[in-house]
């Protein structure tokens, strides 16, 4: 066993930086070994501080008095200050970012009943894109703000993209759109991978003034054709195929397929030219030389009130019409001040995080780089490989993000041996619950640097729970609720728990916090997020739906969300509490999802897990002992809990934002199973 797996048990939960080497011997931990670890994680948690400690450092006093000792000891009043006094607080996060404004805001918030919880920068006119492009404070334009490389490349130099080289490129695809001649404010769609044609287009749409459409790669025809209609499209961007493994998966078909708009079709293999365009569409090489060349560096930017449409995303749903979600310009500063404050993004470092535009971490990857002074690292290919572990290195990546899964899937094969993570300061993780023993292991590529878990929704365009650098870590746990966010846990009768209790239940959000929407396109906002809610110091408050757990040490865990719970033997369990139990129970598990199945004949529900092999060529385990197993570890949990059956899956069905769809599971296991089950 390696040390970091032998170490997990010990420190699930526990703040890293109050890990001994005591509890690492009990753990298993070779006694010289141990006190390396110790020292390895002693060092990385002592070592770091954040974007906001830099500020709480140099105006601590001026915005807390004599309470302010130092940002560590201060953080919790620091946090406080930023929900109770927002007009100071925003205007420090903005002169920290350089976020300019062509007309500046009366003030940073006011009463409005139109806005649930206040209007934010009333009277501000601005354009989020135009901030991305111009150099900030100590920045010039000839930094870096893109590096990126191409799968089976990975021997090659790295590519780079200057700020000034992104401007122009911005400024050509803005000038080539105006030549379309489409109404401002005309939606108009992306389908393609995250690659840099992705991010000048996306950047090019908001400057231009038009409203970016995102619509995830992995979509097939039925799916881009309900974004298409719903946000009324006008145009799509499109690649003609995506390259995985030298294969070429169509991507222009499917649009086709869906019936979509005018289409600009760009070719992956550089200039080789693209048969079989509809009468309508166009060539990436056509749509360009539609500008006038003697002006295509420049643009004036469209410049817009701060709550105009600049993105619609979708929620990741499967059943019936998905949620249309309107970003705005507030939006991206939601996204670039938690990546400033949580991950400590800063001038110069290098962010990647393995995503996609059609779901929100695509845009939040932009803003949170770009508005931050920060370079943006792309790579072309999967990230579940070693080329994306080479190009980490090369590209001497500081903040990596990921999905939980990834870092399973890199245990797994180990694709991250030998290459050099050093320069990395810490990892972030959202999308679905972490595993302790994953994550320990993900440190560990990485000198034992901290993994910020980060919660939040595309509705949020951000985060409202959050780790910080500022704080002990836990593993799997979240330290903080989000700068300028308030949060609360609601009790069996929907009544909010006092603030900073123990307990668990149904997530809530105050209302008033920077980002949020307030509109959705096709379906009734307030009847979605606040219909039915309580109130809270006179604000009914906002609806999230995820379950969250407030430990007694004060960290916060999610367990899911509200519906992915259920009721075993009278007893109300997450899905995600067993799962985190039956996923350490046998070596040749590589993930758990814990359903309730009601019986055929009506009565309690019965707990099933699904498993996934690591190796499902040659499964050898028995079932019957991995039932046994299991029943054994729930005990641990709870006497009562008792797994009624297993079932052999392939893999788990997931959401485009990778969450686990149990509620899928749920329905195949009470109608039809057909899997190896015992």
């Amino acid at each position: 066993m390696g040390h970091a797996a032998a170490a997990a048990a010990a420190v699930a939960h526990v703040p890293l930086g109050a890990i001994t080497v005591d509890d690492l011997l009990a753990a298993g931990v070779a006694g010289g070994a141990a006190a390396e670890l110790h020292e390895a994680v002693r060092r990385a948690v002592g070592g770091a501080r954040g974007g906001d400690g830099e500020a709480a450092a140099a105006r601590g006093r001026e915005f807390l008095g004599d309470k302010y000792k130092d940002p560590i000891a201060s953080f919790t009043d620091f946090h406080k200050f930023s929900i109770e006094n927002p007009e100071a607080y925003w205007k420090m996060v903005f002169e920290e970012m350089g976020i300019t404004f062509s007309v500046e805001p009366s003030c940073i918030l006011r009463e409005n009943d139109a806005y649930p919880g206040g209007e934010w920068l009333p009277g501000a006119v601005l354009n989020a894109a135009a901030n991305c492009l111009t150099a900030k404070p100590g920045r010039s334009s000839d930094d870096v703000a893109i590096v990126w490389r191409d799968e089976g490349k990975d021997s090659e130099p790295l590519n780079f993209v200057t700020l000034e080289e992104l401007r122009k490129k911005v400024c050509l695809v803005a000038n080539a759109l105006d030549a379309l001649n489409l109404a401002k404010g005309s939606a108009i769609a992306i389908d393609m991978p995250m690659n840099v044609n992705a991010v000048v287009i996306y950047l090019a749409i908001v400057l231009a003034g038009y409203v970016v459409v995102s619509i995830a790669d992995s979509f097939a025809a039925p799916a881009i054709s309900m974004r298409l209609k719903i946000s009324e499209a006008k145009a799509i961007f499109t690649q003609d195929y995506i390259l995985r493994d030298d294969k070429e998966l169509p991507l222009y078909s499917r649009i086709v397929e869906a019936k979509g708009p005018m289409t600009i079709v760009i070719p992956v293999r550089g200039s080789t030219p693209i048969k079989g365009l509809r009468a309508d569409d166009l060539s990436w090489e056509d749509f360009l030389a539609k500008v006038n060349h003697a002006k295509a560096d420049n643009y004036t930017a469209v410049e817009q009130p701060a709550y105009a449409f600049t993105n619609i995303l979708f929620s990741s749903g499967t059943t019936g019409e998905p949620k249309a979600i309107p970003w705005t310009h507030l939006t991206p500063l939601k996204s670039a001040a938690d990546g400033w404050c949580h991950m400590d993004i800063r001038r110069g470092d290098v962010v990647a995080w393995p995503t996609n535009l059609g779901w929100m971490m695509g845009p939040w990857l932009v803003y949170a780089s770009l508005l931050n002074g920060a370079s943006m690292a792309l790579y072309n290919g999967s990230p579940n490989s070693s080329g994306f572990a080479k190009f980490v290195q090369d590209a001497k990546v500081t903040m990596l993000g990921l999905v939980p899964s990834i870092a399973r899937s890199w245990k797994s094969t180990d694709c991250t041996a030998g290459f050099d993570w050093s320069t990395i300061r810490c990892f972030s993780s959202s999308g679905e619950a972490s595993s302790v023993d994953d994550y320990l292991w993900l440190m560990g590529r990485a000198c034992y640097k901290p993994v910020i878990e980060y919660c939040g929704g595309t509705e949020i365009g951000g985060g409202f729970v959050a780790g910080s650098l500022l704080q002990p870590q836990a593993l799997s746990a979240f330290s903080t609720p989000a700068m300028g966010c308030n949060l609360f846990i609601l009790d069996n009768n929907g009544n909010p728990l006092p603030q900073d209790s123990v307990g668990t239940g149904e997530l809530a959000l105050d209302p008033t916090f920077l980002g949020a929407s307030t509109t959705l396109l096709n379906a009734d906002h307030h009847e979605v997020y606040f219909s039915g809610m309580p109130e809270w110091n006179g604000k009914v408050l906002r609806r999230h739906g995820d379950e969250f757990e407030r430990t007694p040490d004060g960290y916060y865990r999610a367990h899911g969300r509200a519906d992915d719970t259920m009721n075993l033997g009278g007893i109300k369990v997450s899905s995600i509490e067993i799962e985190r139990i039956c996923n350490r129970v046998n070596d040749a598990i590589l993930e758990t999802a814990a359903i309730g199945v009601p019986p055929l004949g009506g009565g309690p529900e019965q707990l099933t897990i699904a498993v996934v092999f690591k190796d499902q060529s040659s499964q050898t385990e028995d079932l019957n002992q991995l039932k046994l197993a299991f029943n054994t570890a729930l005990k641990k949990l709870n006497p009562l809990f008792k797994v009624s059956s297993v079932v052999v899956v392939p893999s788990l069905p997931r959401t485009a934002s990778n969450k686990v769809m149990r509620r899928v599971l749920r329905k195949e296991f009470t109608q039809q199973p057909k899997h190896s089950k015992i």
